[in-house]
């Protein structure tokens, strides 16, 4: 079984990392928060309280971490993992980042002889607690393949988009397909409830008519309409609006690269950037349904 270093134990990482554990793998595991080490140690992982000592012999490094400068910190500094790795490994980002920079680190962990996919998830953390995380993987193919194992021990859904950073162009441009969805199921929602209409009743008709969409169906942003989301929970857990905005900037950089139009992604940057100033960053993204309630 390959040996596998992690680093990254936030909320999704950490239970990233356990269901590998779970599924036998020896995992090592890394962060800068000692007590999430601690938490993993009680898992069944192996704690480390550096990067060198967490890297050693590993044949697999999987990394999650908020934002691209951070993955090239921990992979390219002094004290980083490729001037403390002897072996030749396979380097697995399942971080959301620029997808140049997602290139770019590629290039050089291949410059130094080593192997990288990047496989940024989609699912939030309940996806990552139950193991069925959606992977949406860049890179060459018979890396992909090696990866596969460990990917599915905590995904359920596991794609191969392309080369080095497709991973990253496609999750972007499902996210931002997403908060087009949710702004407009919102928006749709209150105007129904503004005439007079039940939720409960409008969500209904839309989930059998052309209206039809992934929010009406599992992620419902009206509260009390549906059990088990953030709506019904004061728009707490699930995925934040902080995060959606980080992802939608991403999709506006990679548009602009190429010139991409991209108006209703765009309108969809404006409003959740509105809400997040608003002081909505920490709250479920969902709660974009807020913003359109009257007073």
């Amino acid at each position: 079984m390959a040996k596998i270093a992690f680093f990254g134990l936030g909320n999704m990482g950490a239970s990233m990392a356990k269901n590998l554990v779970k599924a036998q793998f020896n995992v090592t595991v890394f962060d800068l928060v000692g007590s999430q080490v601690e938490l993993l140690a009680e898992a069944g992982a192996t704690p480390s309280n550096s990067v060198k000592q967490a890297v050693e012999s590993a044949d697999i490094i999987i990394s999650m971490l908020p934002a691209g400068k951070h993955v090239e910190s921990l992979y390219f500094d002094q004290d980083g993992i490729v001037n403390n790795i002897s072996a030749k490994s396979l380097f697995i980002d399942c971080s959301t980042i620029e997808s140049s920079t997602a290139k770019s680190i590629g290039a050089q962990l291949q410059a130094h002889g080593h192997r990288f996919i990047d496989a940024p998830v989609s699912g939030g953390v309940a996806g990552a607690a139950a193991g069925t995380l959606t992977f949406i993987v860049g890179g060459e193919k018979v890396d992909f393949d090696e990866a596969l194992g460990c990917l599915q021990a905590m995904g359920k859904n596991i794609f191969h988009a392309g080369g080095i950073g497709a991973g990253q162009v496609a999750k972007i441009c499902n996210n931002m397909l997403l908060a087009i969805l949710m702004a407009g199921t919102s928006e749709a929602l209150q105007l129904g409830i503004d005439n007079g209409l039940d939720p409960k009743v409008m969500s209904d008709i839309m989930l059998q008519s052309s209206g039809r969409n992934w929010t009406l169906e599992l992620y419902n942003p009206c509260p009390g309409v549906m059990a088990n989301v953030p709506s019904s929970n004061d728009y707490q857990g699930g995925f934040l609006v902080d995060l959606m905005n980080k992802d939608l900037g991403l999709a506006m950089g990679t548009a602009a690269n190429n010139q991409s139009v991209v108006p209703l992604g765009q309108l969809a940057k404006s409003l959740f950037q509105m809400h997040g100033n608003a002081g909505n960053g920490n709250l479920d993204f969902s709660s974009i349904f807020n913003a359109y309630k009257h007073g």
